[in-house]
């Protein structure tokens, strides 16, 4: 067939029409292609195909849901998904949310059971977050036309769920949902934006939170300080496309130079140290150590989170070697790869500044003792309290600031060191250039971990900091002529070098004025 002159056919549809392939070389010969259109309409060819290869959701899910759900197919909401029962309980799998400038957050995705009405109250499951459907609609193309309601089968664009992602089970009942997305890149690489005029900042706030929320791997934060704006991504060439974006938007930004984002780290226990509020009338008993690398893993990659039922948690722990106590008493979840563990005994009032203790905890995650940098790996243990029995003398104020002090001290006895994103590299070039590639990776504290060559092109695999790519492109391009093709995506976190990292940790104080 030819999209470009609008025929075609399947071969039954051939045998069907009784066309031959010299039919088509004749109609070309005779320059008679409207014959071909009129006896062939391509759309006749493509619906076809449609019909017998895409089979209808009643259909597919019967043999799909084994596959793409972890759950008991015999059970009640699994048989009304096997099924694709519009009568059963209401499970979605949300697959895209986009920001509507007028109507908010739209999410997107397949309803594999039920019956989805305006108003109807659903849970976001894992997230223990409930929502109200505000709107029912459906795609036309580019356009949303409501319809109120929609079966099992159908694709729904609801309204109304403003905490909904992409990734997401939506239900009306409690179940195990389906498999999330994982953003497995971590972003390694800020800059810092202004608005150009005063008056667009309100704007500028408004459509970050718009980018965050299409594009979970981008980060935005507010410096304190001086009340700039960061955005964090996953590389030089992600943060331009976000400007870009912000651009298109009509925003008119000032942009700083881009700036590498590290981690601190421990590397041994440390001690049980006390943290006295500043009345003096509360103590809190703190300590650290790392925490285990598969642990780690299980939070970047999203299967171990905060918002996960505290039973769950501990069953997960469990599985990797944690003491069941321990496992059981997980106060927060640090998205990072922290942990906040509670190992007291019979404290009085520790539920009451058991908020307190936790925003203790993220000032220290967030703001390392070495260089205010973000911590990863990092297990905090509450080891023992004293506190006031009046609550006047035990607010936040007082509790937040004895935590904070107590883990400051706690971290500087543990070995603290930093972290450095380190990215994976793969270049093609032609093989002649094979070896500008490997001195542009290794001259710049990089290594090679495999080459594969062919015939006329060598595949170059290596790793690099991220710190030595901002003008990697520059190099590349001078070094093989512009014949190489290239790619980075972030690998792993490393230590820095001894060698330089006393001068990196002075570099990355006096830029935040410590």
């Amino acid at each position: 067939g030819s999209a470009k002159d609008r025929w075609g056919f399947t071969v039954q549809q051939a045998q069907r029409k009784g066309i031959k392939f010299s039919d088509v070389v004749d109609a070309f010969s005779r320059e008679d292609v409207q014959w071909l259109r009129d006896t062939t309409p391509l759309h006749e060819a493509l619906l076809e195909m449609v019909i017998q290869h895409h089979p209808p959701p009643h259909v597919a899910q019967r043999y799909r849901i084994e596959k793409i759900w972890p759950g008991e197919l015999d059970s009640e909401v699994g048989q009304a998904m096997v099924n694709c029962d519009e009568n059963g309980p209401i499970v979605m799998a949300v697959t895209d949310v986009k920001v509507d400038p007028q109507a908010g957050v739209v999410a997107t995705g397949r309803l594999f059971s039920g019956t989805i009405h305006e108003g109807d109250q659903v849970l976001l499951v894992g997230r223990n977050i409930k929502g109200r459907v505000q709107q029912v609609c459906v795609y036309m193309g580019p356009s949303r036309e409501i319809v109120g309601m929609l079966p099992a089968g159908n694709i729904p664009a609801l309204l109304g769920l403003e905490d909904a992602r992409a990734g997401d089970t939506l239900s009306t009942v409690d179940l195990i949902p389906f498999e999330g997305l994982k953003y497995v890149s971590e972003p390694v690489v800020t800059i810092s934006i202004e608005p150009k005029h005063s008056r667009d900042l309100p704007k500028l706030i408004e459509f970050l939170n718009k980018l965050t929320i299409e594009d979970p791997t981008l980060v935005t934060t507010v410096r304190p300080e001086t009340g700039e704006y960061l955005i964090s991504g996953m590389g030089t060439l992600h943060l331009e496309i976000a400007l870009t974006w912000i651009q298109k938007a009509g925003l008119e930004v000032v942009a700083g130079k881009p700036i590498i984002l590290y981690r601190e780290a421990v590397q041994k226990k440390g001690k049980v140290f006390i943290g006295k509020s500043p009345n003096k009338h509360n103590r809190i008993y703190m300590m650290v150590e790392p925490l285990g690398e598969d642990v780690i893993e299980l939070i970047r990659k999203g299967e171990l989170f905060d918002e996960m039922d505290r039973k769950q948690i501990a069953k997960i722990l469990r599985e990797h070697g944690w003491d069941a106590e321990e496992a059981r008493n997980v106060w927060t979840i640090d998205p990072r790869g922290n942990i906040l563990v509670d190992n007291t005994k019979g404290a009085q009032y520790l539920q009451e500044t058991k908020q307190m203790i936790i925003g203790g905890f993220q000032r220290v995650m967030n703001e390392g003792p070495l260089a205010s940098e973000a911590m990863r790996g990092v297990k905090a243990v509450l080891t023992q309290v004293e506190l006031h029995e009046d609550p006047v003398h035990r607010g936040y104020a007082q509790i937040a600031p004895a935590t904070w002090r107590a883990l400051y001290a706690s971290v500087l006895s543990a070995d603290p060191i930093l972290l450095e994103p380190v990215l994976k590299i793969e270049v093609k070039v032609p093989s002649e250039l094979m070896g500008a590639v490997t001195a542009t990776i290794t001259g710049r504290r990089g290594r090679v971990i495999d080459i594969k060559q062919s015939e006329y092109i060598t595949l170059v695999m290596g790793e690099l900091p991220a710190s030595e790519t901002f003008d990697l492109s520059e190099a590349m391009r001078s070094a093989t002529m512009g014949k190489a093709f290239w790619a980075t995506e972030f690998s792993q976190w490393k230590p820095v070098p001894a060698s330089i990292r006393d001068k990196v940790i002075q570099d990355i104080r006096k830029r935040k004025g410590l």
